[in-house]
């Protein structure tokens, strides 16, 4: 199938993603009007003005005339908690009516109540879940999506977690990559220090060869923070990792800058997410690594109102990505347009950065070379905004700006709102 989009304001976002850092994000590589076609699933062409004129022979392309509205790589969301069971309502009620997290914690509610809900659900009803929240997320553009485990916290959870994440991606349009977030919290059992140090040592004895052994090569994550797991038990875990061939992530800087960005620096991990509370000069030493530093601003927004500081990361060269840290606890948004709205009014961007950190440099982020930007050999993930100008993305908020959804070359028959 061969698909023409002219008459559009193309931003290609093109070149090397690798060299994609620091202010240099903000070239979007715009054609003021321009066209694209695309091949199957693959971008073919992209031109300057109006397209070659069709022919007679059979196969010509079907068109699509954008009007002059802005045609832009897909949006890639690489940090999620995407998969997991029940709700958590009650306990947001009672926060905004005054309560601690200490007293929804002892209430049994906070990530806690998570854990046990995804306990006792099954891998079908998890999967259900999850292919519903896709579908949402493709409805506003996102065709990649980073999934993480780490509701289990025990060996046959975290592996029930990762086959659901599994199967929910064999029936979507779009593509998963399935995190290990094995190291998210401390499991809800563990009462005492000599609780705590076991789960610890069974989640790197047993878990993680568990996970090695039926999902190889799949990244492995931790959250480092106060009540959570500490710096030594991340590096333990995360040099346990690396030995085995897994790549590293890590959530750090969130509400304490505990220390372990400099080890992830030093260890040449994948990324750093949160940052929220990173000190200048470990984010200026960020900012010089080729670790990627991912900001979460839904987070902020609903949470504590804090947010990481992607200015001085980008002014300093940093690689960022933005992301919306879908969970049902401290981020209950799937939007990235929503991201990219509060990243331009909360971390710093402009309007044209925050467009980069939630396409072709989370893509970069994820290791898939193929998509984020629009160029001949791309896969052909791309969104026709409703806007003639993209800052209205980031000016707009809580609505919709997609008129048309492309997914492998292929339009998303029931999103395809604008006019064709």
């Amino acid at each position: 199938m061969t698909t023409l989009i002219h008459n559009a304001r193309v931003l290609t976002l093109a070149g090397d993603p690798a060299r994609r850092r620091g202010t240099s994000s903000g070239d979007l590589g715009t054609i003021k009007r321009g066209w694209v076609k695309i091949d199957g699933d693959t971008i073919a062409e992209v031109g300057v003005g109006d397209p070659p004129p069709p022919t007679t022979a059979p196969g010509d392309p079907t068109t699509i005339d954008a009007d002059g509205r802005v045609l832009m790589p897909a949006f890639v969301d690489c940090h999620t908690h995407l998969c997991w069971a029940g709700e958590r309502l009650a306990e947001w009620e009672a926060k905004l009516n005054g309560a601690s997290y200490l007293d929804i914690l002892a209430a049994g509610g906070g990530i806690l109540a998570t854990v046990r809900a995804v306990r006792n659900a099954t891998q079908d009803e998890l999967t259900a879940h999850l292919q519903q929240r896709l579908g949402w997320m493709l409805r506003e553009g996102t065709t990649t999506v980073e999934i993480k485990s780490g509701y289990g916290l025990d060996t046959e959870s975290e592996l029930k977690m990762l086959r659901a994440i599994h199967d929910a991606a064999n029936t979507w349009q779009g593509t998963v990559v399935a995190t290990a977030c094995i190291g998210h919290a401390i499991d809800p059992d563990a009462r005492t220090d000599n609780d705590r140090a076991a789960f610890v040592r069974r989640t790197i004895d047993e878990t993680l060869p568990a996970v090695t052994a039926e999902f190889p090569g799949v990244a492995i994550d931790a959250y480092c923070e106060r009540g959570a797991w500490d710096v030594a038990e991340c590096v333990e875990l995360f040099d346990r990792a690396r030995a085995a061939g897994h790549p590293v992530r890590v959530h750090a800087d969130q509400f304490n800058p505990l220390g372990l960005t400099t080890d992830a620096i030093a260890r040449g991990y994948t990324s750093v997410d949160h940052l929220e509370a990173t000190t200048p000069d470990d984010l200026r030493a960020l900012a010089a690594s080729d670790t990627f530093g991912v900001m979460l601003p839904c987070s902020g927004f609903h949470t504590d109102g804090r947010y990481g500081d992607g200015r001085a990361f980008l002014d300093a060269g940093g690689r960022l990505a933005i992301a919306t840290n879908t969970n049902p606890g401290s981020s209950p948004c799937q939007s990235m347009p929503m991201a990219i709205a509060l990243a331009a009014r909360h971390n710093g961007l402009t309007p044209a950065e925050a467009i980069a950190c939630a396409t072709t440099n989370p893509a970069a982020l994820l290791g898939l070379a193929d998509r984020g930007r629009i160029e001949p050999g791309c896969r052909a993930d791309l969104v026709l905004l409703r806007h003639r100008d993209e800052r209205a993305l980031a000016f707009e908020f809580g609505g919709d700006p997609t008129d048309v959804v492309m997914c492998a070359g292929a339009v998303v028959p029931s999103l395809a709102r604008g006019t064709l």
